[in-house]
């Protein structure tokens, strides 16, 4: 492809300021290496994000997706701290969606609807598999592995890595904001991602997300989901740039789910 988009996006990534990173367990920077095979199903928590890779999708697609996703949560991070309202988590996603179409990513749709319940309450994975079922009508093999993505985190303990990061990433007081998000390839063997996102707000303060029964006269939950294609080789050419920026991030905001 042309040179200019490429330079454009990697002038992108040189730009822009992340938060500070968290301070590592062992108090350094260290690369992250993720054991992603093109032959499983795989899924990863990174930050708010949980991302499921179908069979056929190459190790340095997985790679180049999660590092996407990992920088644009950072970029609105750094730009909307602490979201206290829907109109902060919009504001929240307005930066994220910007930062991936700078990279690769070909977003046509960025608005939200309100999630309607009907039932007096509700668990946000079941919002998200609702979501999910429409997005993904005539893909029952995609859909079962986002069902079987959550299901796994389920069956995780509070304290464990995963529940905790996403935890850690998705909250902020009386608000949640959190997106799953699946990776897929199609007839021509063109990867594309399925991506639903999510805003959530309380009335009292929330301990707990993705598990947590909520009455629904409690919450207001927007949401939006979409087909999102890739431009391939834009996003690789940027691969060493965004790894780059990320080495002081990764081992604390990326954490690969079990095989599935």
């Amino acid at each position: 492809m042309a040179e200019e988009p490429i330079t454009r996006a990697r002038e992108f990534v040189a730009s822009v300021t992340l938060p500070a990173p968290p301070p590592g367990r062992f108090g350094v920077a260290k690369a992250l290496g993720l054991g992603f095979d093109t032959a499983k199903d795989q899924a990863a928590v990174v930050g708010s994000d949980v991302i499921s890779f179908v069979k056929g999708v190459t190790p340095e697609q997985r790679g180049d997706i999660v590092n996407a996703s990992l920088l644009a949560q950072l970029v609105a991070k750094k730009k909307v701290a602490e979201p206290k309202t829907l109109t902060d988590v919009a504001a929240w996603y307005d930066q994220y969606f910007d930062a991936l179409s700078r990279i690769g990513f070909v977003i046509q749709d960025k608005g939200f609807a309100k999630y309607k319940e009907m039932s007096e309450d509700f668990e946000a994975h079941e919002a998200i598999l609702e979501v999910a079922t429409a997005l993904l009508a005539g893909s029952p093999a995609a859909l079962a592995l986002v069902k079987t993505s959550l299901e796994a985190l389920r069956k995780m303990s509070a304290d464990s890595p995963w529940i905790m990061l996403f935890n850690r990433e998705s909250q902020s007081a009386k608000t949640a904001r959190f997106q799953v998000s699946l990776v897929d390839q199609d007839e021509n063997a063109r990867f594309l991602v399925s991506l639903m996102a999510f805003g959530l707000e309380a009335e009292a303060k929330l301990t707990q997300v993705l598990f947590f029964k909520f009455r629904s006269n409690e919450v207001r939950l927007e949401h939006h989901s979409g087909k999102v294609t890739i431009n391939a080789q834009l996003l690789a050419g940027v691969r060493e740039q965004i790894a780059g920026k990320l080495v002081a991030y990764t081992s604390e905001y990326i954490k690969q789910l079990p095989d599935l």
